[in-house]
């Protein structure tokens, strides 16, 4: 009651400011809105990018009152320039008053000193010092900076490509128990109408490497490039994100901003900003900064109007429960909106510079997105690869990514990654990105480590859902990791990838709009259809209305982003034509060819099983086979047990239910679990059941009992994709008593069972042998790539 009490009387104070902002954000996109429309009348007029000289560098060096900085660390910069008499070191005096010009005159005559008559801040005092600078690359360095003897070199390396911005150097604490807060390997991203930003700690990466924007106090520069930008905006002083938003606007200019691994700088001491501003001053222009960020560079309406949605009901959310720092706050919004007009110019020049979109200039600093924009990619010939290309331009690079453990494969899907795996190993340079759900489930994935030419894992942390009445479905939000994401693109990157293979709808969201690079997804199974298809099993109304909305929200989810992929490989011709009654522009681009397994695994065995025997087999963490178990030991085991009593039912699967779960029938029920080959209890028994009520997809399990020579019974669901009539290669039954029947007739007539399960077996060696399917899947990543590669080629020719 007390703390109801408190938000209403908080509520009741702010009353006044929830009103009146309004009519001030409206202000602000009215003005950023003209500004916009005058932009379409004005003609853009940029220059080429020019080709810098690279041989030497100007290091220019901010400093307010840091006396004792420079004497400490301008030496080991001195040093490291002293080898080329070209490059020089510009110290710009922001007004000091500790006598830092007289000093650096004295101790250090070979530097140059700028002084001014007063603090401009870092900004300022850092446009001022390019403006100085005689060299065509300039390195901005903060006062508290040490540098390795050798950081010059590989920062000036990287601007033999003319179209480089920015090269940012690695940095390191002295103090290696200190947490790296910032390191040069920069990110960011758009997120609840703002952008963020963060440092990444990476060792995986030793070459330059795309990153989102070069730290003000610890980056090389193309001069010519930064004063056509406009230098460091002084529309975000006193200080902080100028660095960011002239990152920001390189990449929209279409440059590039490179991390340079092998440049190391030391920052030996936070600088004096914490001197001068407390924690709420500092605070509070951050805000009033990525507001302003937002109003000058985000040029996408539909970005923007997110932003002012979010930042008012930030505030308001603020002023009823406390600041937090990922919000905004009325005061922040209030400093920035009266920086509006010097925001409206600043938007002015970055829409007249810009030339590509905000979705675009978020992408490219992605590993995955630069390799596909910018590095050169070879058209494919046409000629068909095989098992004899070695390492030449034909062998493709993929990179399998799978949400769950490939290895041991313990559910159908499992099967299919791990059999598709080995076969891509001889077809192609294959990498495996992999999550776990434990870090002990690394270690039986040796065999891939052998095979593959790198494996890469992650430890997955449950997503969590970002608002209340998410329209994502909970099977995509729970996967959803932005560390993976980032891996992904690191292993693009680093590993060249032509073809990123993504499984399972879960993983869907990390497809990517690649020009060049073909991105394809196995849809294991329709996860609506899967969905909609347990909805009459449920009793439960609350269950119903749960998995009701989850269907609604698949539904949704997947008839969008399927077709953004180039294909999308479903388990049989019946998923696939259920997938293009709603999508009809999918035809063309859905693939059969994922579903099957290495028969020659398999040995057949049609005689000397166990009598009176039957098997069921499945994950257990699978919905459908818990329904399924439940079906048959309730409703069909009975009815068996009625017309042969010593029968016998067992249960093999990881995960299994409780045996207090089951029908207590010591004598008739086994309950093994988990076992280390499957095929040693489908050569041993009788009869293979497969009671699957619901789900969507082809079930592997089947696969294996038609290769084994095991006689199969199962539900026509179950058979999805494989059988359609029964007595051909399986009985079918959905009705309990005569799927009862089926098992009792195959007891009975061993010769009926025998030739069943020749003919199931023959007929999977001819359409699901995973040999020649996985053939069929690296063609289908050739033809995907031709056409890519094969259209920019067109089309640069036309220009």
């Amino acid at each position: 009651m007390k703390t109801a009490l408190t938000i209403l009387w908080r509520l009741v104070k702010a009353l006044p400011l929830v009103l009146i902002f309004p009519f001030l954000l409206v202000a602000a996109v009215a003005a950023l809105a003209l500004v916009d429309l005058a932009s379409l009348f004005r003609a853009k007029k940029l220059a080429p990018a020019q080709q810098p000289n690279h041989q030497s560098a100007s290091v220019v060096i901010p400093n307010w009152n840091g006396r004792d900085l420079l004497e400490k660390y301008i030496p080991s910069v001195i040093l490291a320039l002293s080898g080329n008499p070209e490059n020089e070191i510009i110290v710009v005096d922001n007004g000091s008053e500790d006598g830092s010009a007289e000093f650096l005159g004295e101790r250090f005559p070979s530097v140059r000193v700028l002084a001014l008559d007063r603090n401009l801040g870092f900004g300022g005092g850092s446009n001022a010092g390019f403006r100085a600078a005689r060299n065509d690359i300039v390195v901005l360095l903060n006062s508290d900076m040490r540098v390795e003897r050798d950081f010059l070199t590989p920062l000036l390396e990287a601007f033999a490509d003319e179209t480089i911005f920015s090269v940012a150097c690695q940095i390191f604490f002295s103090d290696p128990d200190k947490l790296r807060e910032e390191t040069g390997l920069t990110q960011f991203w758009w997120e609840n109408g703002s952008i963020r930003v963060r440092h990444r700690d990476d060792s995986a990466i030793q070459v330059p490497y795309p990153c989102a924007y070069g730290g003000g106090g610890s980056c090389a520069f193309d001069r010519r490039k930064f004063l056509e930008l406009g230098g460091f905006d002084e529309l975000l002083a006193p200080f902080y994100m100028e660095d960011t938003d002239i990152g920001y606007m390189a990449w929209k200019r279409g440059w590039k901003v490179l991390y340079q691994p092998r440049s190391v700088v030391y920052h030996e001491h936070r600088g004096t900003i914490g001197k001068r501003f407390t924690a709420a001053q500092i605070d509070l222009v951050l805000k009033k900064n990525f507001a302003l960020f937002c109003w000058k560079n985000i040029h996408q309406w539909r970005r923007l109007g997110s932003h002012f949605f979010f930042a008012y009901a930030g505030a308001v959310v603020t002023e009823l429960f406390g600041d937090s720092p990922e919000r905004a706050n009325f005061e922040g919004l209030w400093k920035a909106f009266r920086q509006l007009p010097r925001a409206v110019r600043s938007r002015a020049s970055a829409r007249a510079l810009a030339v590509i979109d905000d979705t675009e200039a978020f992408r490219r600093p992605l590993g995955g997105y630069f390799r596909d924009r910018f590095v050169p990619l070879e058209p494919l010939a046409h000629a068909r690869g095989s098992e004899s290309d070695t390492r030449g331009s034909e062998r493709l690079s993929v990179l399998f990514v799978s949400p769950y453990p490939i290895c041991p494969p313990v559910h159908g899907g499992g099967v299919f990654m791990y059999q598709t795996a080995l076969e891509l190993t001889r077809l192609c340079d294959l990498h495996l990105l992999i999550l776990l759900d434990y870090a002990w489930q690394q270690e039986p994935h040796q065999e891939m480590e052998r095979k593959a030419l790198s494996v890469e894992y992650l430890v997955r942390t449950e997503g969590t859902e970002k608002q209340l009445g998410s329209i994502q479905p909970h099977a995509v939000w729970e996967f959803a990791s932005q560390e993976f994401e980032w891996r992904l693109h690191r292993e693009i990157y680093l590993r060249e990838i032509d073809v990123v293979q993504l499984e399972y709808t879960t993983l869907s969201q990390y497809r990517g709009d690649y020009r060049r690079i073909a991105c394809m997804l196995f849809e294991h199974d329709i996860y609506f259809q899967s969905i909609a298809r347990g909805l009459p099993s449920m009793g439960g109304v609350l269950d119903r209305v749960k998995a009701s909305y989850e269907y609604l929200r698949a539904f949704r989810y997947e008839l969008r982003v399927l077709p953004r992929f180039d294909r999308v490989q479903v388990c049989s011709a019946d998923n696939g034509n259920y997938l293009l009654g709603f999508l009809p522009l999918l035809r063309g681009r859905i693939d059969d060819n994922r579903a099957g397994i290495a028969t020659s695994r398999y040995e057949f065995t049609a005689e000397g099983r166990e009598p009176e025997t039957m098997l069921f087999l499945g994950s257990f963490r699978h919905p459908p086979n818990q329904e399924g178990l439940n079906w048959f030991t309730r409703k069909v085991l009975p009815a068996v047990l009625e017309r042969n009593p010593n029968a016998r039912l067992i249960i093999v699967g990881s995960e299994p239910p409780p045996a207090h779960s089951l029908p207590h029938l010591p004598d008739n029920i086994e309950l093994r679990g988990f076992v280390e080959d499957v095929r040693e209890p489908l050569g041993r028994y009788a009869v293979f059941v497969c009671p699957i009520l619901s789900g969507s997809g082809m079930r592997v399990k089947l696969l294996e009992a038609f290769a084994a020579g095991i006689p199969v019974v199962s539900t026509p669901l179950g058979a999805e994709g494989l059988a359609d009539a029964d007595g051909e290669i399986c009985s079918l039954a959905a009705d309990p008593l005569e799927f009862a029947q089926k098992i009792v007739d195959l007891f009975e007539d061993g010769e009926k069972a025998r030739r069943l399960a020749c003919r199931a077996r023959q007929k999977i060696v001819e359409t699901r042998d995973m040999r020649v399917l996985t053939e069929r899947l690296v063609e289908s990543y050739r033809v995907v790539l031709r056409e890519k590669r094969g259209k920019l080629i067109a089309t640069d020719e036309r220009r």
